[in-house]
């Protein structure tokens, strides 16, 4: 099984409300062979939100300077419970994102500036042996997916 950003797959649960949905990665949750997770609704965050990015000091912090660490958190656990439990070894997640960002990250400014990082659930994920792969990515390893 894989486990899939929602947001991805057409739910609206980005900040904005919005979604990013890719037709594939719809089709694989509607075939059965993907499971959608979205930390940040999981951790108890609201749709629409402030955006969010990872701080230097490590905290998860929204534009007007809340500390929402423990909300990301909290939902990374929960996404990752339901990936231990549909047995996803796999991941599909959306790039650039505080919690779903693999091997790259907004640097904490607020100002689109990209760095190398991983956001708390995709970090979670890599911890427990899950492999991710970006958005971006995704149709080039398709077939190892699977």
């Amino acid at each position: 099984m894989i486990c899939v950003s929602a947001c991805l797959a057409g739910i609206c649960c980005r900040y904005d409300g919005k979604d990013n949905e890719t037709e594939g990665i719809r089709e694989l949750v509607g075939k059965g062979e993907a499971v959608m997770v979205c930390p940040e609704e999981l951790g108890g965050l609201a749709t629409p939100r402030l955006p969010s990015e990872i701080q230097k000091d490590g905290h998860v912090r929204n534009t007007a300077g809340i500390d929402v660490t423990e909300e990301y958190r909290t939902g990374a656990e929960k996404a990752l419970a339901i990936c231990l439990k549909y047995g996803c070894t796999k991941a599909i997640l959306k790039s650039w994102s505080p919690s779903c960002g693999i091997n790259g990250i907004y640097d904490g400014t607020f100002s689109h500036t990209r760095i190398p990082g991983n956001g708390v659930f995709a970090q979670m994920l890599k911890e427990h042996g899950i492999a991710c792969i970006d958005d971006t990515e995704w149709e080039k390893e398709y077939d190892e997916l699977l």
